[in-house]
């Protein structure tokens, strides 16, 4: 009954090696097992012992040949070889596990990238090439598959960074009765027909801009968020609080003529005012005194260096600072009557009576 109950896997490592194993814990708890094979055919079998045999836990576990063609005899016996457990006749070209490929090459043009390898020296037909590739952005591998040896896809963004690996594959069942497929060729990362060290680079580099980017632009919204702020507590603080006038503007001669001293500032602006009015009023006080000449005409004749002049408007308001916009004209002997005073003027003589 072992011979139906022992399970092997056989593996024809591209035509080239042989590796069949077997569990030996499980199969075979308390004996080493030996292993031997032949590629005859026929009555007159060559059986060759294993040249190498693999291990576990110091039990003979499976053997590693080379292969020497298309038919395959095996033999599992006890330890001297007395006794057979298991023996199988089998085709080698059913269970050809395909090298990686080789010579890799990718050819990007706008959104379509086409990758070939060489072409293996057996078995073309049998074979094919199948890529997968994936994004930063994808969870999952993505696959196409096309007759060996070149595989194109479409639709590619250059503007991402992809991940790309190949392998070759044997068809089932018409070449192999097991889905033996190569191992994967070594990753490699694309970004718009430019090879790449990691997509992590990019990746950071991008995640670097972003943030960056971000950074100044939370920096002009702050400033710009600063400035109207400043705009509103302006205009809040001048309806708020209106502005006082600077005084060294409205009364720039107290501050740069006088120094701040108001008294010497108020007198010489009050003997300012009172000569800026007297020039004002001078023609009035010319027409007044020529009409106080012709009342008085005939007194003039008698003293023809004298003249009176009366300020009625002085005397009725009784206005002490009338006075000063009184304009004398200085003839030899004036006599002028103002707010109850008479001025005699002789030459440059003032006298009050």
């Amino acid at each position: 009954g072992w011979k139906d109950a022992i399970s092997t896997t056989i593996i024809n490592f591209n035509n080239e090696k042989m590796q069949i194993t077997w569990s030996a814990r499980e199969l075979f708890p308390s004996e080493n097992v030996s292993f031997s094979y032949t590629f005859d055919e026929g009555k007159h079998k060559v059986w060759k012992p294993c040249p190498t045999y693999l291990l576990d836990q110091d039990y003979n576990s499976g053997c590693l040949f080379k292969t020497e063609g298309p038919t395959l005899a095996i033999s599992i016996r006890n330890s001297n070889g007395s006794e057979e457990f298991f023996s199988k006749r089998l085709k080698s070209d059913f269970y050809i596990k395909p090298n990686r490929p080789e010579n890799v090459t990718f050819f990007w043009k706008e959104d379509t990238v086409t990758v070939s390898c060489n072409k293996p020296e057996r078995a073309v037909m049998c074979l094919r090439l199948e890529l997968q590739y994936k994004s930063k952005f994808d969870k999952d591998w993505q696959s196409r598959t096309s007759e060996c040896c070149s595989v194109g896809e479409q639709g590619f963004d250059p503007r991402k960074c992809y991940s790309f690996r190949v392998r070759l594959k044997r068809l089932v069942p018409y070449c192999n009765v097991v889905n033996y497929n190569s191992d994967w060729e070594a990753e490699t990362f694309w970004m718009n027909g430019t090879l790449l060290d990691s997509c992590h680079d990019d990746i950071k580099s991008q995640s670097n801009t972003v943030i960056v980017l971000s950074c100044l632009l939370a920096v002009l919204l702050m400033i710009l968020i600063i400035l109207i702020l400043l705009c509103k507590w302006q205009r809040l603080q001048k309806s708020v609080m209106p502005a006082i006038p600077d005084p060294k503007h409205v009364f720039a001669d107290l501050f740069s003529d006088h120094n701040g001293n108001f008294q010497e500032w108020v007198d010489k602006t009050d003997h300012a005012a009172v000569q800026t009015k007297i020039e004002c009023e001078e023609p009035e006080c010319i027409t007044e005194a020529e009409s106080q000449q012709e009342d008085n005409k005939n007194s003039d004749k008698q003293r023809p260096r004298e003249k009176i002049f009366s300020f009625s408007g002085a005397t009725e308001n009784n206005d002490p600072k009338a006075a000063q916009f009184a304009c004398l004209m200085p003839t030899s002997n004036t006599i002028a009557s103002f707010a109850g005073f008479q001025i005699l003027m002789n030459d440059d003589m003032y006298v009050m009576l």
